[in-house]
């Protein structure tokens, strides 16, 4: 039997000693703060990262370089038969393209699953890889899995400042001005890798309702309830772990029966185009071997 090793970058939420842990294999995210370099997880933790985004530095992301991914992949490949790579969506930003590009010098050794997730379904498409190749799958037929399987997926995303979303242009002054005096927690969403407007809240209750009405919905109506296409559920935030918390309980009462629900930070490079205070409501389809 071959040996295949999962990579994947910092964006699904795995930190380096969650990688060791799991035998995952996990790229770090690049950050430039003022004229310096950073990377997630190795040089700048969370703590750090807030630290100087409520410090107001000009920080920026980046795909990871063609030279940092081909040499994970060559120390990778000295031992293991074939890699599968999990990088974030190709929607949300140009290192996947990069990677399957990359990928064609390695003779079909470096398969790149571009399944359209981020975050917490990222990281759960990453545990669905290591399920498949336990249960005896190569490369090639763990990538196809998780590609037709990747719509199966679902976030949304209360923002609790619009401070963020105007500093990176997604929203305009006028916009951010009017917002924050209505005191707007805008709800966005993730689908098929693309971040679109969802709704509009006056209150974080109102938005953790929006949210979880949200998700019942696509429990119900794409997955067939749970016991149709049993579902992951999922939790992530930034900078928010007591409302993190009681949003926690609210869809355990949504959702009766249900006992898990995981509970991460959303990965740097989503923090910082949203902002401390974020709260996120996630599900993916549970993987059936």
């Amino acid at each position: 039997m071959k040996k295949t090793v999962i990579v994947t970058d910092s964006n699904s939420g795995m930190t380096q000693e969650m990688g060791r842990s799991l035998g995952v294999e996990v790229l770090p995210m690049p950050f430039t703060i003022g004229s310096e370099t950073y990377f997630e997880g190795i040089n700048l933790s969370q703590a750090e990262f807030y630290h100087k985004l409520e410090k107001d530095a000009a920080i920026s992301t980046s795909q990871p370089s063609p030279e940092a991914v081909m040499s994970l992949w060559d120390q990778v490949l000295k031992e293991a038969d074939e890699v599968v790579h999990i990088p974030m969506s190709s929607g949300l930003s140009g290192s996947c393209q990069t990677a399957v590009m990359l990928a064609e010098e390695y003779d079909g050794r470096v398969q790149v699953v571009d399944n359209h997730r981020i975050s917490v379904t990222q990281y759960q498409s990453v545990l669905d890889a290591l399920a498949l190749r336990d249960a005896g799958c190569t490369a090639v037929q763990i990538k196809e899995r998780l590609e037709k399987e990747g719509p199966e997926s679902s976030i949304y995303i209360m923002v609790d400042t619009l401070k963020y979303l105007k500093r990176g242009g997604r929203i305009t002054p006028a916009v951010a001005a009017l917002g924050t005096l209505l005191r707007l927690k805008p709800v966005l969403q993730i689908q098929g890798g693309r971040l679109d407007t969802f709704a509009k809240a006056r209150t974080v209750a109102q938005a953790k309702s929006i949210m979880i009405q949200a998700m019942k919905e696509d429990v119900q109506n794409r997955f067939g309830g749970l016991k149709g296409k049993p579902v992951w559920l999922e939790i992530a935030h930034t900078q928010n772990e007591e409302q993190a918390q009681l949003l926690k309980k609210e869809l355990l009462a949504a959702f009766p029966g249900y006992v898990k629900v995981d509970i991460a930070p959303l990965s740097l490079s989503v923090a910082c185009h949203i902002g401390p205070g974020a709260l996120a409501v996630a599900c993916s389809r549970k993987l059936v071997l």
